[in-house]
């Protein structure tokens, strides 16, 4: 089975810092998967409010978005306490979607994982997939 391979990014347009807790171990005493996965979740939530918008409202006040897609290379392992840096950027933007790139570190340089999601513009009234509206555009364009 072929791996997919991460790269890190040159520049990330943003940071969201955190600790691991004790509730982010797992059995082998280290950062979990599912914790992870949680942190990247928080970190996209703050990159997007930072920027004045929302997992619910890209800036129409109707259009949220989806998780399509969710890449996760392991690097190395977080420990309990360790300071965490998530490093966030929107790219690859389409009519319907975008990318987010994810690089978290330990520290100053230690390299946990570097991720990328897949995101997907959808209006949950009618529950599919629509066009990013035009105020998101807007938002991101100053990045």
């Amino acid at each position: 089975m072929s791996r997919i391979k991460l790269s890190p990014l040159d520049q990330y347009q943003g940071v969201y810092k955190t600790a691991v807790e004790v509730t982010d171990l797992n059995y082998g005493n280290h950062l979990g998967n599912d914790a992870l996965v949680g942190i990247i979740h928080r970190a996209r939530v703050h990159f997007l409010q930072r920027i004045g918008a929302s997992e619910n409202n890209l800036g129409d006040k109707k259009t949220g978005i989806l998780l399509a897609d969710l890449v996760v290379n392991y690097k190395g392992e977080g420990f309990l306490f360790d300071k965490l840096g998530v490093d966030s950027s929107i790219g690859e933007v389409r009519s319907k979607g975008f990318r987010m790139f994810h690089r978290i570190t330990a520290g100053q340089d230690r390299l946990i994982a570097l991720a990328e999601a897949g995101i997907v513009a959808f209006d949950y009234h009618k529950r599919k997939v629509v066009r990013i509206p035009e105020p998101f555009f807007s938002k991101i364009s100053n990045l």
